[in-house]
Formats: structure tokens, sequence, C-alpha cells
């Protein structure tokens, strides 16, 4: 391609709406352009570059042997309420009524696919001997982001790859599972991303069925901890920690048990702030109905309850936040006011809690803390549970390494679904034994826009983008530096074409602009292999060869520039392969 030929818009200055890195950059190298909050128009380098991170991730997924297809974006609004989704995605599902002839029709633009996928399934999987089965799609989705943010990192409208497979057996899934696993790893290996798989959410059949493929990143929206002993990681939600179950005894330098006034005040901060304490000497009381059961789960002030986490300890199908009325009943207080002291319903604590001697909690009363609370005392424990999220510096649950806090960017996500869509959607299957059973389910899904945002946000210098060769818009630029000198632009004209036939992709810089306005660009859009003919040069019979990152160029004699840069990308290429 010759830049004057091309749709290259760059830009000089940061545009003062973009705040991350990979926002300003797509934008100045003209890679992206906004049409409103949320949705962006795909320029032809933008366009490039996501096109060939599609076309990795597609021969992966053909590796695997999953079955490429395209499934419709407008979706019947009825498949989302026989799952129930339609209440879960609130406001970020798209919904919209069209009339035809003479009747209304309620539609959804998908956010995702598992309801079609599935009722696709159930219409023509019958028997065992169908299954197992794996499909993928590379298809647009919508999605009503309240606040869209970073460019492409989170817009309504964005490129995903959803694969989902399909099994009579958990055997199935796990071969199913695994084999996407891997395929994710190559992915993103392949399009030159340092990412990290953490553990995440369990699914509903139980055992470690779920994994978050994360890009470490300072202006990542997502936390995850990971230890550098031993590599454990896991997003906050999923993360254990390595703390151990701690002596349950009364401090011997408790204080008396007090009733403080805190009128109007029920939160950590609030009362923390008029009570002149630390949130860490304060115990929350949260109240859950566990299965239909009130439990009272204290964690200390300054850390967030985990409901996982919750859920799994108390062996519970269904965890919710207690109604005002149930928090009335257990505790004979409004909410804000629980405290362990006297409650009327089981207790269970965070390992933090017996360590906090002389709390202060909630006093069961209106407008009421107590000061001076003590395990053993003033309420009892008979032991104690991981149930908050992990955050760094705290112990590695998996050697005695401690855990980091990090920042990243969520670029991939695999999760074993077992029977929850098929069952709501009836896709059954025939065993053997001509017994019926609902097909066990696995999705994986790959942000293709945000792995593009994701390479932008990590891979960037002073000067620009650093695109590894796989994903470049363009491999190799050519730069004559005087495009009105016949000598310059001839043995430019030819190498551009050699590279051309030997399958390089090549941008032919011929604008007529001053060298390092030419060099800034280039830097800008972060193409990895540039190659320089100046008249200096074409009298030394050498063109000047350098890679995006080089101090250096080397000098490499004209008649032999073509042959030995395609050399170096296809060495290039081959790291990534």
């Amino acid at each position: 391609m010759r830049w004057t030929k091309s749709f290259i818009p760059t830009l000089k200055e940061v545009p003062t709406d973009a705040e991350v890195p990979s926002h300003q950059l797509m934008l100045r190298a003209g890679m992206i352009r906004q049409l409103m909050a949320g949705a962006y128009t795909y320029l032809p380098l933008g366009f490039r570059a996501l096109r060939k991170v599609e076309n990795i991730v597609r021969e992966e997924m053909d590796r695997a042997g999953a079955l490429e297809m395209l499934m419709p974006a407008l979706q019947p609004l009825e498949l989302f309420e026989r799952t129930g989704r339609k209440e879960t995605f609130g406001n970020v599902l798209i919904k919209f009524d069209i009339t035809r002839r003479d009747h209304k029709v309620h539609l959804a633009l998908g956010p995702t696919h598992e309801e079609v996928v599935t009722d696709l399934m159930a219409k023509h999987i019958n028997s065992y001997r169908q299954l197992p089965v794996t499909v993928y799609q590379i298809q647009t989705k919508f999605r009503n982001e309240e606040r869209p943010r970073f460019g492409v990192l989170r817009t309504s409208e964005f490129i995903m790859k959803d694969a989902y497979s399909f099994s009579s057996s958990l055997e199935q899934l796990n071969e199913a599972y695994e084999s996407m696993y891997a395929a994710y790893c190559r992915i993103f290996e392949r399009c030159g991303l340092e990412y990290v798989p953490v553990e995440a959410e369990s699914g509903p059949i139980g055992g470690d069925a779920s994994h978050e493929f994360m890009v470490p990143a300072g202006n990542g929206e997502d936390s995850i901890v990971r230890c550098a002993g031993c590599g454990y990681a896991a997003n906050l939600e999923r993360a254990e920690t390595g703390r151990k179950t701690p002596p349950i005894a009364t401090s011997p330098d408790a204080a008396s048990l007090t009733q403080v006034s805190t009128p109007n005040v029920g939160s950590i901060e609030q009362v923390s702030k008029m009570l002149k304490c630390d949130p860490s000497q304060m115990l929350k009381t949260l109240i859950y109905l566990a299965d239909g059961e009130p439990i009272a789960v204290l964690i200390r002030g300054d850390h967030e309850a985990n409901e996982g986490k919750i859920r799994r300890a108390l062996d519970a199908d269904v965890l919710a936040l207690a109604d005002p009325g149930t928090i009335v009943k257990v505790t004979n207080a409004p909410v804000g006011f629980a405290g362990p002291v006297g409650i009327k319903c089981r207790v269970i604590a965070d390992h933090d809690v017996p360590l906090v001697a002389n709390a202060i909690t909630g006093a069961n009363a209106a407008d009421a803390h107590l000061t001076g609370v003590n395990v053993g005392r003033d309420y009892e424990l008979t032991e104690t549970f991981d149930l908050r999220d992990a955050s760094g510096g705290d112990p590695c649950p998996r050697c005695s390494g401690t855990l980091d806090e990090v920042h990243g960017i969520e670029v991939g996500h695999v999760f074993k679904l077992g029977t929850k869509y098929s069952q709501s959607l009836t896709a059954n299957f025939l065993d053997e034994h001509e017994q019926r059973h609902p097909i066990i389910m696995g999705c994986y899904g790959i942000g293709v826009t945000r792995v593009l945002a994701a390479l932008a946000e990590t891979r960037h210098d002073a000067n620009g983008l650093d695109w590894p060769i796989s994903v470049a818009p363009y491999e190799v630029a050519v730069v004559p530096l005087n495009v009105t000198d016949a000598e310059v632009m001839t043995p430019a004209e030819q190498i551009y074409s050699d590279l051309q036939q030997a399958g390089v992709d090549t941008l032919l810089d011929d604008r007529d602009a001053r060298p390092g306005f030419k060099f800034k660009d280039l830097e800008l859009i972060g193409i990895p292999l540039r190659i320089v003919i100046g008249g200096k040069g074409i009298k030394e019979g050498i063109a000047e060869v350098k890679w995006r990152t080089d101090a250096e160029a080397t000098k490499v004699p004209l008649n032999e520039v073509a042959a030995h840069v395609a050399k170096l990308v296809q060495d290039a290429r081959a790291k990534f392969a």
C-alpha cells in the first residue's frame, strides 16, 4: 500500500478526551475514530490489525477442532425470558420492539449467544452419538455500557469470538475445556500479549471451572492477585488466601463492653469518623439468607465480603443479602446497626475477626454501637473461614510466598456452564440406554477488539505504538527520503515491489514530506521494520534497515535489501507461529 493512496489521519496532539495510552495512541495513529460514546469506527490501519487478530483466533480455533459459523446479532427477547437473563442483564441488554404487519415483535441485540446457540442445538442434537461438538463465531456484540470509556477497551459495540462446547459427560466437557484453554494460550502468545491465566468463580458443577486471561496493565479495570513464587493467580472474587484459622480466645486486654450513641450513622465510614477509629478496628455484621435461612457474617471493617466464599462455606445453593424485615427480626434494629452480641441467628466469621480485640460493632439497637467487643466473652465462634476478597500482602494459598495485587485487562474467559442453558431451553440428548439428559455445556470468549486495545495499552513507548509483527497493520515500511528524486524512488519502488511479491505486508511512504516528519509518523503507528533510502545511501549503494525498537540501523546493500528484509520478517513471524 502506498501512503498517499491510503487513509491514515495521524494526529500530533493528544486528544483531550482520551484518558489512557491505548485510547490516545490509537486515535493519534489514525486507527480508530469515535462516532458516539461506546461506538468506534476502525479506520484502515486499525481494521488491518483487527483482521490479523481475528485470523490468529480463527486458526487456533480451527486447530482445536471447533467449527466456525455465524449467528444473528438480532435475537428474540423470548429466549432471554426463558433463561431468566432478561432480568439479570437489566439495562445492559439493548432491547426494542419492531412492528411486523399488525403485531409487535420483541427483540434484543445480542450481548452474547448462549441462548441462540443452545436453541440451535436443542433443535438438532438428539443422540449422544452426535456429541461432543464445539462451535464458534467471530461476531459483533452489543451491551448498553452505562460508562463506556478508555477507547475500545470498554464499549457498547465490540467484536468477540465466542465458542460453545456441547458434551454428553463431564469427561467430554473437561476435554473441551482443556482444549480451549490451550488454544487461548497459543492465541495470546501469537498476538504478542503478556497474559496471566487466573482462577475465576467456579461454574455450577463445581471444581476449578473457570479461568480468565488477564493482561497486567496499570490502567486495567480488573484486579487480580498473584504469587511471584509459585505462579498462583486469581481474580479477587475467586482468590483464596493462605491465612490459617487463628486462636479463638478473649483478649487478655479486653475492655469493658460499652454502648455508645451513633444517631443516623450506619456505615463503616460514618461510624469510624464519629468514633475516631480506624475501620480495621470495626466489625461488619452482614445478614444474608442462605437457602432461606438468616446467617450473620462477620468481616473486618476495612475488608470486603466475598459472597462466593460465603456461599461455599455455608454449602448454600442460593445466597442473598437479607431483606429489611429479616434484619429487624434477627437484630431488633434497622439496617446499619447489626452486631454479633445477642443476635438471633447463626454467626460465622472471617479468619481476621477473632484477631480484632476490643472491636466496635453494631449494638442491635437503633442509633447505637458497641465498643470493647471481644470474641469468647461477648459472642461465640467455634471456627472461622476465608470469607473476604483477597488483597496484596495476603499469604499465598499454595506456597510460603505473598500475594501481589495488580490491575489487569480481561481479554478472555473459559467457563464450564454445565446444564444451566440446556435445561432452560430443553436441549437434551438420549444416552445409550435411551435415557434423556440435558446437554453439558462450556463457553469460551475472547474480546477480539479488546486484544487490540490491550496490545496498544501495554506495548508502546514515548514515540508511539510498538506492534508485534503478528498483528502489525504493516510489517515493513519503505521510506524514500526524497520522492522527487528518481535515483531514490527507483530502488525504493523495486524494493517495495519485491517485498510485496515475497508476501510481506509493506507500506511505501511516498509522501513528499520531511524525513523527520515521516519517521515520527512511522514510530507513532508502530510499523515493526523500516527501510530508509536516501541520496547518501544511494551513492554508497546501501539502504538502512531498522527495527522499531533498535537504537541503530543496519546498512544493507541495495540489491540485497528485499531478500534480507524478507528473511527478517520470516524469522520474526516464526516466533509467533
